[in-house]
């Protein structure tokens, strides 16, 4: 039976509450634990990745004011596993003085996607050409302007593919019209251009509430059907003045959007129209750990789950550099092996230098299970990294049943 508060560690070491009970509360368990941390999580069930692995994880719905409330008594301070909070429910914890990271103002650029759209171009921010549509002219007058196909967005609760359309051309978005002003299509559809793009690029940022900051190699990111199915630390052969300007802009909207706690920024990599230089356009924003910086907790000196838990404590933030020259990571997704602990076990004795990180999860049929990582190589070897990128992806494979040997 679960105790009703925390117990925590002597030595007056803080309890961090994480609302939300997935894989990210999960991975924040052993960073907590090399901190002295207590976790407390506020789980959807009693075999929820997190619950699994965290002592204290209450059930309880993130929609549920009163269980939230509850929940944030015994913490010091309150994060999430996900965005889908209600800004509602955030607001009220505000006013009863829980301390929030990130804050119910920075967390809605992440919630709310056209929100996010008017203030990244508020501040001058590269970003695709957009538009808000509400009736069938506006979703007309945007095509003729950028050309189709044009992208369609829900502002609000889609995530890995989901709450996106590729439109060919008006009628294509019919059905979302019809269900403008209800769920995610409340506020109506972000249009976006269908960006001709020569790969997808994230980054991961830390900042805490006294503003200091760190930020994680750029790296690549592999997108199969809407889902990141792989990530190379860092992007092979990415222009160093690229580089630094995502990472400059990443770390400028961090400040700018007072974000506290880790956020990745996904963005495309495009050649500049008038210099055909390397440059970016913002994609998206998770103010959260998120599966792009997944490769950090084997591949850098400070995961990404640790630097969550120091800057939303206001810590010292850790070194985020990696700890060596390639740092390969892949998606394990269900498949048709129910049954994954043998199939464990023969990875690690094919592969001793596999890390192999599985969410004890049910499988289901594309459902995201885990991931696996290997890091090594020679600097400036794309051969090494290669190398690793097929002990990865043939190690995702088989957990999968994709391979059989």
């Amino acid at each position: 039976m679960t105790s009703p508060n925390p117990v925590r560690a002597e030595g007056g070491f803080p309890v961090v509450g994480i609302v939300g009970g997935g894989q990210l509360a999960r991975m924040c368990q052993p960073p907590a634990t090399n901190l002295s941390i207590t976790l407390s999580v506020l789980a959807e069930g009693p075999t929820a990745s997190a619950a699994l692995v965290v002592p204290h994880s209450p059930v309880g719905e993130h929609t549920d004011l009163e269980a939230v409330r509850a929940f944030a008594r015994s913490c010091d301070v309150v994060t999430f596993d996900h965005e889908h909070v209600p800004q509602e429910v955030l607001l009220a914890l505000q006013d009863d003085g829980v301390e929030l990271h990130p804050s119910p103002q920075a967390l809605v650029f992440a919630q709310d996607k056209l929100a996010m759209r008017r203030r990244l171009t508020e501040l001058g921010l590269p970003c695709p050409r957009w538009a808000h549509a509400r009736t069938a002219a506006d979703v007309e007058e945007f095509g003729a302007r950028v050309g189709w196909p044009l992208v369609a967005k829900a502002p609000r609760g889609g995530y890995d593919g989901k709450g996106v359309l590729v439109c060919r051309g008006p009628r294509d978005l019919d059905p979302w019209l019809a269900a403008v002003g209800e769920g995610g299509l409340a506020d109506g559809i972000l249009l976006e251009e269908a960006v001709d793009f020569r790969r997808e690029l994230s980054i991961m940022v830390g900042r805490s509430p006294s503003g200091q900051a760190a930020a994680w190699p750029v790296v690549e990111t592999v997108q199969e059907g809407g889902i990141n199915t792989e990530v190379l630390a860092p992007a092979p052969s990415l222009d160093p003045d690229l580089a630094a300007a995502l990472t400059e802009g990443a770390l400028r909207i961090a400040g700018e959007l007072g974000v506290t706690g880790v956020m990745a920024v996904e963005a495309f990599e495009v050649s500049d129209p008038r210099t055909g230089a390397a440059a970016y356009l913002v994609n998206e924003l998770a103010m959260r750990p998120h599966n792009s910086g997944h490769w950090s907790i084997d591949g850098s000196v400070t995961s990404q789950f640790e630097q969550h838990l120091r800057a939303v404590l206001d810590l010292p933030l850790g070194e985020p550099a990696a700890r060596a020259p390639w740092t390969a990571s892949a998606n394990v997704l269900g498949g048709d092996y129910p049954e994954l602990y043998a199939t464990y076990r023969h990875l690690l004795a094919r592969d001793p230098g596999l890390k192999v990180h599985l969410y004890g999860k049910g499988v289901r049929p594309g459902r995201k299970l885990g991931h696996v990582t290997v890091y090594g190589g020679s600097s400036g070897d794309l051969a090494s990294l290669e190398d690793l990128r097929e002990r990865s992806r043939h190690a995702a494979d088989y957990l999968q049943g994709v391979v059989t040997e």
